[in-house]
Order: C-alpha cells, then structure tokens, then sequence
C-alpha cells in the first residue's frame, strides 16, 4: 500500500471513531463507502416487516336498474300510458376490490386506507402467513383517508410495526413500500423520500390538513393501505395515492405520514370518529409583500387575521397581525404547516409557537382543545310560518359541527343540514351546507335570532355563504 492510500485510510478511520464518539454526528446519513457496503441486502427488514403487513379483499353490494323492454320507449305506448309506464326493477351484484393494511396493535388493530374499505359489506383481511380474518370496521375519516379495523385474534397476539416520528425525515432517506399491487401478492419496492409536505390539491382550505410523504418506490393499485417503512424497519407512512396518467406508477406516490396516523388512529379507536385540536385562529401565508412590509428577511410563517372570540389562540394571548414562524420547535412555511402540527399534536396537551410582533419574537403556549359545541347545534326542523326556511333542517354553527362537516370552524351562523322534498327552502334552491348569516340586515348566529328576523315580515334580504362565497338574495311571499 502506497503512502497517499495508507494516510488516507488512516484519516478514514479518524473519522470513524470521531463520528463514534460524537452521538450528534453518529446520526448523520451516509452513502457506501465500498463494494461490501453497495452489495448489502434490505432482506432483514423485509423479513421484519412484512409479517405486519396484510392485504384486505371488500365485497360491495351495488344496486343498479334493470333495462326496461324497449317496447314502452315506444311513442305509442308512451302517447297512452305517460309516466304510469312501468319502470325496470333494481337487480344486485357483488363488486370486489383488494387492497393492503397494516398491524399496528398486536390485539389485532389494522389500519388503511378509508377508499379501500369505503362501501364494503364484507371485509376480508390475509395476513403474510395467508391466516384470514374477517374484519369490524372501528372507524374511518375521510378527510384523512384512514380507516381502523379489528380482527378477532381470539387473544392472539399478533406481528406489529413500529410507528415511527415521521417528522425525523429527510429527503433522500431510502424507504420501502409494501403492499399487495394489482392483486398479485405481497410486494417490496425501494426507493427514496422525493418530497415532504405535499399536497394533493385543495392545500389552501382552512379545513385541508393534508401533508403527504412523497416517494419514488413503486406504488400501484393495491398498494393503498399498505406500509411505507424506514431503513429500520419502523412505519414511517400509509400509502394513499399515486400521481399517474394512465393507473400506473410514474415514481410519484404519496404516503399519509406516521405522526397523523397515530393521532387518528388513537381518537378513531377512543372515540369512534376524528377528534383533532381545535386552534380558533385563522391566517394566510406571508407573501413577499407582507414580508417586506413587516421587516421579514424572507416570506415564511402564517399571518393571523382572525381570532375566535375565547377560542384557544385567544386565550393564550395570540392576536391579529402576529405572524407564526414555528410550531413545537419545527419552522411553519406557510398554513398548511400549522394545521399539519396542530392536528397532529395530542389532544389535552400545549404546543409552543413561535410568534413575531413589531416589538420582537415570543413564545406562547396553547392549549390543545377538541372544537367546542358552542353554542349547543339544537338541530331544528323549521315550518311553514319560518318563511323561506320552511322545510329545512337547520343546526346552530359551532366549532364542532364545523369540523365534522369540513367547514371554517371560525365561522358563525345557521347552517342547512337538510332539505324536505317540495319544502318551500327546497323550491327556492337552498342547499345542504349553506350558512345563513344574515337576514333584512340582521345577524342570525342562532336558530332563534333567524326565526325572529323572518316572522315579522314578507320580504327578506337573505345573506348566506355556499362554498366559500358570500351570496345575497331578496325573496317575498
């Protein structure tokens, strides 16, 4: 060995043994570094993993209309029997569909996707050793596309993944999915993370809290539900969905990360349906303009512009024209960060924000609350003498039923939750989720105060939001 070689080896190992003796830099990621390195297998943690992960068969009963005989098409029976032509009656058939989930529970708690369950009438889950069980769904979330099943282990335990702080990753860290693709039977791919916090669309809303993994493994039809683990064999994501033109992958797949998993899964199990924190603040990004208007070197965090009255926010002292710039010590880019750490985050606990004001940055803590019922929705079926309202099923606002709606939690009014076929609110074109705000230049935050602004008169000016926007009407009797 020449001498250039020999010092360079020794330096090698230098670093070796300060990186041993450093636990900060132990942690640091590495590409290999010889022949040896390159030729190592993942097939340990393969054999780890894939015991957890399960695929899951649905059967869906769909009802459709039989064909009717082409003989009453006919204008001539038409022109005598009109609409007392009989019509075709309904037939049955059984849809099947496959997917993949995961052991998270030794008792026998599977998580997935909810669009693979959705529907079903039965659920079939095999496991890597072809056990089946038939399977009870605890509970699902659409907005988060999860779902929570059980299987009658019979006292059994079962094999389980670990779930890991998804927040720990890294673009470049290798993963690798695992699922059941096109019905063909346990799969492994490998690839990297491409991407954190992505969106899938609609990542603006104030009620979207989606931030998806992104990943170049191979994802396809059938992988949904399945795991996305880590070098060490931990569950880092649920594969949800693909980017694809034609169904198939193109190396853009995205995964529900772990941390989200574990919140909805506990209050899925817990509760029977997604209870996240409630915030009681509203913002928008900072632009480059409100950057430079604030004195911000670069245009990062959420800008508060609306405040509930007592919400949480309120109560910790947050107020508008403060600009959040970190949520539990991890910077906040834009909104899509804050609702992603504050949904997150354990219900009953606080989380530290960073807050930048004109006179400096500060810390304040908020208490971490499920959205309250206030005021109490008092779900009211109005009559005849409700004016326009007459036939609507109508609830009070409040932060709770807001969120289980998918509504801005800060918004108050009454808001339409039903219409009675041939109901007078039903002919003049109201819709289910319409929120009255204002009726003849009156605030109606409440089913009383609407019933007192439309029983004096024949004439209404009605102010309602329908799909974010603000519409207003004049109706009379």
């Amino acid at each position: 060995m020449d001498m250039r070689r020999l010092i360079a080896s020794l330096m090698l190992t230098t670093l070796g043994l300060v990186a041993l003796a450093a636990p900060t830099m132990a942690q640091q990621r590495v590409v290999p570094d010889s022949k040896a390195e390159a030729l190592l297998s993942f097939s340990p943690v393969v054999k780890q993993v894939t015991p957890a992960v399960v695929n899951i068969y649905t059967k869906t009963v769909v009802k459709t209309r039989a064909p009717m005989s082409p003989l009453f098409n006919d204008p001539f029976f038409r022109r005598f029997f009109g609409d007392a032509l009989p019509r075709g009656g309904t037939r049955e058939r059984v849809e099947t569909s496959l997917g993949s989930g995961v052991i998270v529970r030794d008792d026998g708690i599977v998580v997935t996707n909810d669009h693979v369950i959705a529907g079903a009438s039965e659920i079939t889950v095999i496991l890597a050793d072809r056990r089946e069980f038939e399977a009870e769904v605890l509970g699902t979330d659409e907005r988060t596309d999860l779902a929570v099943l059980r299987l009658e282990t019979e006292g059994e335990a079962l094999p389980t993944l670990p779930l890991a702080d998804s927040d720990a990753l890294e673009v470049g860290d290798l993963v690798l999915a695992v699922g059941n693709p096109f019905g063909v039977g346990q799969t492994t791919t490998m690839g990297i993370v491409s991407a954190l916090g992505r969106t899938t669309g609609g990542g603006d809303s104030q009620h979207d809290f989606r931030s998806f993994i992104q990943t170049d493994a191979a994802i396809n039809p059938g992988n949904s539900g399945g795991a996305l683990v880590d070098g060490q064999g931990r569950l880092v994501g649920i594969n949800t969905a693909i980017y694809s033109r034609d169904g198939g992958n193109v190396g853009i797949g995205f995964a529900i990360p772990s941390n989200m998993v574990r919140v909805t899964v506990d209050s899925l199990i817990s509760e029977g349906r997604a209870v996240r924190p409630w915030f009681g603040a509203g913002g928008q990004g900072v632009t480059n303009d409100i950057a430079q208007s604030l004195g911000m070197a670069r245009p990062v965090g959420v800008l508060i512009n609306e405040i509930y009255p007592g919400g949480p926010a309120d109560r910790a002292g947050l107020k508008v024209g403060d600009v959040v710039v970190a949520a539990g010590g991890l910077p906040v880019v834009g909104p899509a960060d804050l609702r992603y750490r504050i949904v997150t985050a354990p219900l009953g606990d606080d989380l530290d924000l960073t807050v930048r004001r004109a006179d400096g940055e500060r810390v304040v803590r908020v208490a971490l609350i499920p959205p309250p019922e206030d005021p109490p929705r008092n779900v009211t079926r109005l009559e005849r003498f409700d004016g326009p309202f007459e036939g609507a099923e109508v609830a009070n606002l409040n932060p709770a039923l807001a969120e289980e709606m998918g509504l801005d939690s800060l918004q108050r009014g009454v808001v339409v939750l039903a219409l009675k076929r041939g109901g007078t609110a039903a002919r003049l074109g109201f819709r289910p989720g319409d929120i009255i705000t204002r009726v003849n230049d009156r605030e109606t935050p409440t089913i009383k105060e609407l019933q007192r602004a439309v029983r004096p008169t024949v004439r209404w000016t009605i102010t309602l939001l329908r799909d974010g926007r603000s519409l207003t009407t004049t109706l009379s009797q």
